[in-house]
């Protein structure tokens, strides 16, 4: 099996060596757990430090937002967009229903086959082996009913796998669920949960791996930091 290097410290050494290539994996969470941080991290290291270009489907923020939020971790996106080597589809303006212009990649309207096959021609285009969407809640605003939303969620999923692309999507957990829609994790051949837990007085972040296709993992909770220079995770710290 051929693996992927995350660039997100300590998730190598808890996934066996990192993802199997081509595999897409659910990222879920509360808000404020790092969901964005997290997937950004994979993004940005790929294209730095392992030469995969990859592409970041932003259906919750502005392009704008994002690459501004991401330099204080040193992450510097629109260099790499330059270089052909990232894009960023900017789906916030299918809120207004017009394109924003200054975006070199943007939908009008959240239409699932648009959003196909936007993200099949750009990863064609420069050549990307990483995709991230953010996130799987943004698009039910968009969509009628649960049942679209599943099938939806479902083809998408089915396309990651068949591009071949190694892919985080991340959705917004309800209570001590594992998705929004109770389909998500099943359809991923993956899926991280991220979490805030309560100790002795304190909050810590955690995270531990649920699913893993062809890999061998543990399901132990580890405590993980935000750092100025991006997500770290304490392998060799307290397990809870």
């Amino acid at each position: 099996m051929e693996r992927v290097k995350t660039g997100i410290p300590g998730l190598d050494e808890i996934l066996d060596g990192g993802l199997p290539k081509g595999t897409n994996v659910l990222i879920t969470g509360g808000t404020g757990t790092g969901k964005s941080i997290f997937c950004s991290q994979f993004l940005y290291k790929g294209v730095e430090d392992y030469n995969q270009n990859g592409v970041f489907v932003t259906l919750e923020e502005r392009a704008e937002d994002l690459r501004r939020e991401m330099l204080k971790f040193g992450w510097d996106f629109a260099k790499y967009e330059k270089e052909n080597r990232l894009g960023i589809i900017d789906g916030t303006s299918t809120k207004l229903r017009k394109r924003t212009v200054k975006e070199k990649y943007s939908l009008i309207g959240l239409d699932i086959d648009a959003l196909i096959i936007e993200i099949n021609r750009i990863c064609r285009e420069i050549n990307a082996e990483r995709v991230v969407i953010d996130s799987i809640p943004s698009l039910g605003l968009n969509l009628d009913s649960e049942k679209e939303i599943r099938r939806s969620v479902y083809r998408l999923a089915t396309l990651l796998l068949e591009i071949g692309v190694t892919s985080f999507v991340t959705t917004e957990t309800l209570g001590e669920g594992f998705s929004r829609y109770g389909v998500e994790e099943f359809v991923s051949r993956g899926v991280i949960k991220l979490d805030i837990v309560e100790k002795e007085n304190k909050f810590v972040r955690t995270i531990y791996v649920r699913k893993m296709r062809e890999t061998n993992f543990t399901m132990e909770k580890y405590p993980f930091g935000i750092e100025s220079d991006g997500i770290k995770i304490y392998t060799r710290g307290e397990v809870f």
